[in-house]
This record gives C-alpha cells, sequence and structure tokens, in this order.
C-alpha cells in the first residue's frame, strides 16, 4: 500500500531542491557581459623570460583570478603554458583536457603518450587528444608553447575519457613549406593574411586543428598591415620570431574609415604571448624590416561547430 504524504510533510525536502532555484526579470540577467556581471576577459601579455630558465616544469599562463573560475585558466575554455625541460630531463603532464596542442620553440626529444614515440625538434607542432599521460622528455635544453581545454572541460563538471582524434605531429619543414606556397601565391597580396591553418582529418567539418582548437601559422610580411578584423573566439597570441617595429592595435570600436579609434599598442617579442579578448579590433603591422611570424591558437574549433565564431573584417570604403 502506497501512502501519498502531504505537502507540509515534504517540506523539507521541497526547502532542500529548490533552495538555489532562482529567478530574475528579463532585463536584469539578458546581458551579463554588457552588464558587467560576468568578468572580461583581460588584455594580458606573458614575456620569454618565463621559460628561458629555472627548472624543468610548466608555467601557466593563468588569468582565473581575474575571470573569476577556477584555475589555472588563461580564457574561460583554454589554458595557454610555457613549459620547459633542461637536458636530460623529462616531464609528464595529464590534462583532464579534450584538446592539447604543443609548439616546440627550441630544443630537441620526444614525447610518450601511449603508443609509438613521437620526435620533435624546433618548429614542430604535436597535437594530443584525451588519453594517459604526455611524457616530454628533452635531450637538449627545451621550451613548448603548450594549450588545452581543460578550463572547458572543467566548467562542464566533466571527465574526458574517449579520444575524438589521434596523435598528430605536423613537421616544421611541412609546415614551413605549405606557409611558402602560400606567400608565392601570386593572389596572397589580395588576401586578410598568409597563412597556414593546421587541420586534421578528424575535423573534417571545422577544418580545424582539434575539435575545440585553431591553429593558425602565419608571416607578417615587411612592410605589411593585416587589416582590422574581430572574432568571438579568444586568441591566444605566440609570437614566433620578429624583429623591433613589429606591433598589434586594439580597441572597440572603427571610425568611418575603418581605422580603430584610441587603439592599445602591443609590442611583438619573440617567444612571447599576448591574450586578444573576444570582440575587439585587431590589426598587425610590420614595420621592422624583417618578416615576423606568428602563432594565434584559439578556441574557434568549439565556436565554428556551434556556429558563432562571426569574423569581421573592416571595410575601408
Amino acid at each position: 500500500m502506497s501512502t501519498t504524504l502531504s505537502r507540509d510533510e515534504t517540506t523539507a525536502d521541497v526547502a532542500e531542491l529548490t533552495r538555489d532555484g532562482l529567478f530574475y526579470e528579463y532585463s536584469r540577467a539578458a546581458d551579463p557581459i554588457g552588464s558587467g556581471i560576468i568578468a572580461p576577459i583581460p588584455f594580458s601579455e606573458f614575456p620569454a623570460t618565463l621559460h628561458e630558465e629555472g627548472p624543468t616544469g610548466v608555467v601557466p599562463l593563468d588569468l582565473s583570478a581575474r575571470l573569476g573560475c577556477a584555475g589555472p585558466a588563461t580564457s574561460p575554455s583554454l589554458c595557454a603554458n610555457f613549459v620547459h625541460v633542461r637536458p636530460g630531463e623529462s616531464i609528464g603532464v595529464r590534462p583532464n583536457a579534450s584538446s592539447q596542442i604543443y609548439y616546440v620553440m627550441r630544443g630537441r626529444g620526444r614525447t610518450r603518450f601511449g603508443g609509438p614515440e613521437i620526435p620533435w625538434g624546433p618548429g614542430d607542432f604535436l597535437a594530443l587528444p584525451a588519453g594517459g599521460e604526455a611524457l616530454h622528455e628533452a635531450d637538449e635544453d627545451a621550451a613548448f608553447y603548450w594549450v588545452h581545454d581543460e578550463p572547458l572541460v572543467r566548467y562542464l563538471g566533466a571527465r574526458v575519457e574517449s579520444p575524438t582524434f589521434r596523435p598528430t605531429l605536423y613537421r616544421s619543414e611541412d609546415a614551413k613549406a605549405e606557409l611558402a606556397k602560400a606567400l608565392a601565391d601570386p593572389e596572397a597580396k589580395n588576401r586578410s593574411r598568409i597563412s597556414v591553418l593546421l587541420a586534421n582529418r578528424a575535423c573534417d567539418q571545422t577544418r580545424t586543428v582539434t575539435p575545440t582548437l585553431w591553429a593558425m601559422f602565419g608571416i607578417l610580411p615587411v612592410g605589411d598591415v593585416q587589416a582590422p578584423h574581430r572574432h568571438q573566439s579568444v586568441a591566444l597570441d605566440l609570437i614566433i620570431d620578429c624583429k623591433p617595429g613589429c606591433y598589434t592595435l586594439v580597441g572597440k570600436d572603427l571610425d568611418d574609415r575603418g581605422r580603430i579609434v584610441d587603439p592599445v599598442r602591443v609590442e611583438w617579442r619573440a617567444n612571447s604571448t599576448f591574450v586578444t579578448p573576444p570582440g575587439l579590433w585587431h590589426a598587425h603591422y610590420n614595420e621592422s624590416g624583417s618578416p615576423a611570424y606568428l602563432l594565434p591558437i584559439q578556441d574557434a574549433g568549439l565556436q565554428t561547430y556551434l556556429r558563432t565564431l562571426d569574423i569581421r573584417f573592416s571595410d575601408p570604403g
């Protein structure tokens, strides 16, 4: 025989079940970004000195305190890091991440990740899926730029289990050859940028390096300007190589001639990183007399799959 409890008899249970529920009048909750309820993504810089010396270890480029989220995190969905490995030493990492990408800034060695040994050297890229520990062993002083999506997975309260792509090595000589072809194309001067996107056969819809990550290996030729553009993904920009005179202008608005209004100027420095917040106009300039190379990594794989990336370019008219 079942017994139906009265509303009074279940008051304690109902109070517990409803205590976290809230209601907001629409206009007070519909735009938490514009109203300042949620912290904006700050513009930030991280110098090469963070990985040039010191012991073997990971240096998270951590902005979590300013973002109001659990850390380490460089953006709400990504964590960028410098990894330094001294000669003859090794380091193991195992983020709770669905995707991770490494760029070898210097050094040679190998990575063990549950399969064949993966050799690497300067200028190589390595994309790893969810899985076990990645053990990086260095034959000479080495440094990586390492980005993964653990902050996104953490926010969702999830644990990654199944890899969605295979470990993939992008060799420096192959990437440079593809970039040289893009530069030599007669139409290159008419394009918004000269670069190649790293992609993976497993990401046929988004054409990105992993399902969440987007990575661009680009050149900024002498005297060139990448006109103002903006996108909703956060850009974690590594400057691979440059001479003084390369910089980025960043700002909220454009004037009627397509120029950034009251921009902040960011000087480029080799093997250093800066964060470009989403939705801001930014343009890159090379007044150095030498070509410059850059590697923006973004959460644009996820944004593309969600159909929310929204890349826009200025129209000088």
